[in-house]
This record gives C-alpha cells, sequence and structure tokens, in this order.
C-alpha cells in the first residue's frame, strides 16, 4: 500500500501542476480570443479538438485498455520485454504516420463533419487552423505509448509532468499573440494568415516538445527501443485481436461525439458553443484527473497484475478498496465545483461586443452543472472498465460503451429537436447535450457494474454504497455552505464576477469552505475513509 501511495503522489502532484497550467493556459488563451460568441475562439477549439479527440482515443482506447496489460506480462520474458515492446512502439509508429497522413489531407472534410452547423467564416479558419493541428496525432500518440509502457513500468512521473511542458509553450504563444495582435479579434473573418501561423505552430510545438520529454527518461526502464519491424512470433496477433474491440469502441464514440460537436456548432460564435463546452469540461475533469488518474492508475497496475495471477479475490479488494477512496476525494470535489460553478466559469470569460462576462458565466455554468452530474458514476466506472482490462477482456466494455454512445447520440439529437421545435432556446443548446451526455454515462456504469458482477463476482457493492452515503451527507452541506458564501458575497451581483482573478479567488475561497466543513461533519461521524485519505494526503506534503 504504501508503494500505492507514493505512485499516488507523484502522479497527483505532476497531474495538479499539469491541471494547474492547463487552467492557465485556457485563462490566457480566453482572454485573447474569448469564449461566448467568440467564432475565432470556436473554430481554434475545433480545429485543436481533432488531434485531441484522436488521443484521447489512443490513450483510453488502445494503449490503456490494450497495451499496459500486455506490457506488464511481457516483463516475465527473458529478456524483460524488451523485444516486444520495440515491435509494439515500431507497429504504432508506422501506423501513426499513415493516420497523421490521412488526417491532414482530410481536413476541410473532417472540419465539416465536426462544426458543419457554423457559419462558412469561422469553417474557414478551423481549416487552416487544422493543418497545423492534426499532425499533432503523430506527437499525442508518440507521447501516449513512451507514457504508457513507462507506467507500466511503474515509472509514474514522466508521463503526468511532461503537460506541463506543452502548457508554458502555449502560454507564451498565445501572450504573443495578444501582443503583437492586439486586440486580437473574435470574428473569424478578420483573422490573418500570420495570426493562424502563430496561433497553430504555438499549439503544435508544444505538443512536440511534451513527446520530446518522455524521450528524456526512457533510460529508467532498462529498456533499448528500436525499430524492429519483425512482428512476427511475439504475440503482436493478441493484441491485433484485443485491440479490435477497443478500436470499434473508440469509434463509436468518437461519432457520438462529433454528432454532439456538430449540433452545437448551431451555436458557434453566437452564444454557448464548443469553447464553451470544451472549458466546462476542462473544469469538470481537473478533480477527476488530479484524483481519479493520481489514485486509480497504480490501482490499475495492481489489479493487472493480481488479474494476470489468477488472484480473483485479490482484484475484488482491490476493486472495493480503490472505490472507496476515490469516492471520499469526488464528493467533496463535487460538492465544491457545483457551488462554485458560476465564479469558477467566470474565469473562462471575457466580455465581447455581443455579451457581458458576467452573463457568459452564467451560460457556461449550466454546462458544467449538467457535465457535474456523471462525475461520480465515471469515477466509478474507471476502475470498473479498466478490471474488465486487466483481464484481457475488451469485448465487454465494447458492448457498454456501445449502449453509452447510442444514449449521447439519442440524447444529442433530442436537444437538437427541442431546439428546432422552441421548447429551449439556443443558448441551453450546449447544456442540453451535455445534460445528455451525464444521463447516458450514469446508466453505462450501471451496465459496466453489473457485467463485472457476473464475471468475477462481487464487487463489495454494498461497502463502497454505504461510503458513498456518508460521503453524501457530509457533501451536501458542505456545499450548501460554499453556495451560501457565494450568496454572502453579492451573488451574481458580487465581486466574485468582476473579473478572471477574482473569479478564480472566489471559487478558491468556496473550495476550502466546502472542504473544510465536509471533512469536520466526517470526523463527527468517525469516518472510517478519513485514515486513508489522510495517508495518502501526507504523501503529498513536504519530505514525503
Amino acid at each position: 500500500m504504501s508503494s500505492l501511495g507514493r505512485a499516488s503522489a507523484v502522479i497527483g502532484a505532476g497531474t495538479l501542476v499539469s491541471r494547474v497550467t492547463g487552467l492557465l493556459r485556457s485563462i490566457v488563451l480566453v482572454g485573447v480570443l474569448g469564449s461566448v460568441s467568440s467564432g475565432a475562439a470556436d473554430a481554434f477549439t475545433y480545429a485543436n479538438q481533432l488531434p485531441n479527440s484522436v488521443f484521447s482515443l489512443i490513450s483510453v482506447g488502445i494503449l490503456t485498455a490494450v497495451i499496459v496489460p500486455q506490457i506488464v506480462k511481457a516483463t516475465a520474458d527473458a529478456d524483460g520485454g524488451n523485444a516486444f515492446i520495440s515491435k509494439l512502439f515500431t507497429l504504432g509508429t508506422v501506423v501513426l504516420v499513415v493516420l497523421t497522413a490521412a488526417a491532414t489531407a482530410s481536413a476541410p472534410w473532417l472540419v465539416q463533419v465536426v462544426a458543419g452547423q457554423a457559419k462558412p467564416e469561422i469553417l474557414a479558419l478551423a481549416t487552416a487552423l487544422a493543418y497545423w493541428c492534426l499532425p499533432q496525432i503523430l506527437l499525442y500518440g508518440l507521447y501516449a505509448l513512451l507514457g504508457e509502457a513507462l507506467n507500466a513500468r511503474r515509472i509514474f512521473g514522466p508521463f503526468t509532468w511532461a503537460p506541463v511542458v506543452n502548457n508554458i509553450v502555449s502560454i507564451a504563444g498565445f501572450l504573443a499573440l495578444g501582443a503583437l495582435f492586439a486586440p486580437v479579434p473574435t470574428v473569424a473573418a478578420e483573422w490573418t494568415p500570420p495570426m493562424i501561423n502563430l496561433l497553430g505552430g504555438t499549439a503544435t510545438l508544444g505538443i512536440a516538445l511534451q513527446a520530446v520529454v518522455l524521450l528524456v527518461f526512457w533510460r529508467r526502464t532498462g529498456l533499448a527501443l528500436k525499430p524492429d519491424f519483425r512482428w512476427r512470433g511475439v504475440g503482436l496477433g493478441t493484441v491485433g485481436r484485443l485491440a479490435g474491440w477497443t478500436f470499434l469502441m473508440a469509434f463509436a464514440s468518437l461519432a457520438a461525439g462529433t454528432l454532439q460537436g456538430f449540433i452545437i456548432s448551431e451555436a458557434a460564435g453566437i452564444d454557448a458553443s464548443a469553447t464553451v463546452t470544451t472549458n466546462a469540461w476542462l473544469i469538470f475533469m481537473l478533480p477527476y484527473s488530479v484524483i481519479v488518474l493520481s489514485i486509480g492508475t497504480p490501482y490499475f497496475t495492481q489489479i493487472s497484475e493480481h488479474a494476470a495471477a489468477g488472484r480473483d479475490d485479490e482484484v475484488r479488494a482491490d476493486i472495493g478498496r480503490s472505490i472507496r477512496t476515490l469516492l471520499f476525494f469526488i464528493a467533496a470535489a463535487v460538492a465544491a465545483v457545483a457551488a462554485a460553478a458560476i465564479p469558477a466559469s467566470r474565469v473562462f470569460t471575457k466580455d465581447t461586443e455581443f455579451v457581458t462576462a458576467e452573463a457568459a458565466a452564467q451560460s457556461a455554468a449550466l454546462v458544467l452543472l449538467c457535465y457535474l452530474l456523471s462525475l461520480i458514476p465515471l469515477t466509478i466506472l474507471f476502475i470498473v472498465q479498466r478490471t474488465f482490462y486487466a483481464y484481457d477482456d475488451t469485448r465487454t466494455p465494447f458492448w457498454f460503451t456501445m449502449f453509452q454512445c447510442v444514449l449521447i447520440a439519442a440524447t444529442a439529437l433530442g436537444a437538437w429537436a427541442l431546439f428546432q421545435s422552441g421548447v429551449i432556446p439556443l443558448a441551453a443548446l450546449a447544456a442540453t447535450v451535455a445534460l445528455g451526455q451525464s444521463i447516458a454515462s450514469i446508466l453505462q456504469t450501471a451496465v459496466a457494474a453489473w457485467l463485472l458482477h457476473r464475471k468475477i463476482g462481487g464487487l463489495q457493492v454494498r461497502s463502497w454504497m454505504a461510503a458513498l452515503g456518508r460521503f453524501s451527507i457530509a457533501a451536501v452541506p458542505a456545499g450548501a455552505a460554499g453556495w451560501a458564501v457565494f450568496l454572502l458575497c453579492g451573488g451574481i451581483d458580487g465581486w466574485m464576477l468582476d473579473g478572471q482573478l477574482l473569479g478564480a479567488l472566489g471559487t478558491a475561497i468556496i473550495g476550502l469552505v466546502v472542504v473544510v466543513v465536509y471533512l469536520a461533519i466526517l470526523a463527527l461521524m468517525r469516518a472510517p475513509e478519513l485514515k486513508v485519505a489522510g495517508s495518502l494526503v501526507r504523501r503529498f506534503l513536504p519530505g514525503r
């Protein structure tokens, strides 16, 4: 357990710094381009999301699902897995090069697919930026391959710290854009080639340096990575069969997300659209990344080891322990983000000629709250889904992910129908789509947990549902206390919405109040999870 704690601390610290610098990156970008009613911001969001989507599919769908368990098994080989990993990396690089070339050549079509409802000038700017951004597919893929291999060898730090370099480079580039071309136009038609080149080039340079950082730490693996095109006889066929299911699953997720983006693009440059949903998702993912990934990733490696050894009892214990620990932190995060949704959203808005920053913050907060409903279910799903992967079962996750994708598509189309019929305004379209995604994720988690229970037996559901009940008893009044602080500070007319920095300060104050009240109530209840959580937190302290 101490090794898990140390690994969680390394990942958590790196992820926290990465996410904080990522937040600063987004704040600077909003300060330069705007968010709500900004055609330029939406164009860059669509262009930059294309390689990001592919990276998410590669990392979460194929690498995490297939590569980590296979590398863990390969370490038992006589050469420590050296031959297997070299062949795997060679094949992966070839596939990435071909995929990147095809995607870049298809940039106009891809932009039309993801943002076809947007105005022509927004589509034109998004296409120009996409030519710069799509080569990131290769860079993201190499970063993911290297990072997951390091994780499988229990070298967790570099993968989580490398994005900090990307964020710093991006911040510098955005500031340069603002300084050289101030005031940067939010209307897409007013953008010039030098502005496009600086913004697109900055985005891709940051990803390139992010991948280079991992190469610096490769020596720690003890593996001699070299090109090897002899792909027969080392088990890559097994990887291919497993990856077949995850590829289909990734494709289904991409299709559902593309449909959502296409529908939301109706509001691009007019109201809450792609940039708002991206920033809301960024806030949503901050606690997920810092808490779930930092604590859950070492557990996944341990679950993979126990599953490979056939120790199902230990796997079930790992599942119960990890979910209880994760939910302890996530329940507090849900309460804090819900209470601070409006000032947190204010950080990612600014005044434009079409909308005030305060009004934009309220619109963006609604999107954030709709996403927030799924944070607890997705936390549980993280462990459940990766347990399937640990047993080399990628087919079952495919089916429950397909179930989610169908629901996402259905709810997105339902939101579109409600807008077309006049039931909801254009301003609420993005929030309604986000709400549909949360509903789909909740139902997906229930189905996934049931299927895993059938596969390996008891998941200690009663224990972590009882724990969730305790956490909820503490989180609800804690969230109410945070909301009371917001109201006492003036609410939507108060100082927390007077600027981006004040919004960040207000968010921090509300979050601190929520956490203090949450911990105080759990201490009064003598919740047993406090001891485990305290042990993990102490790992982050200096000297630990």
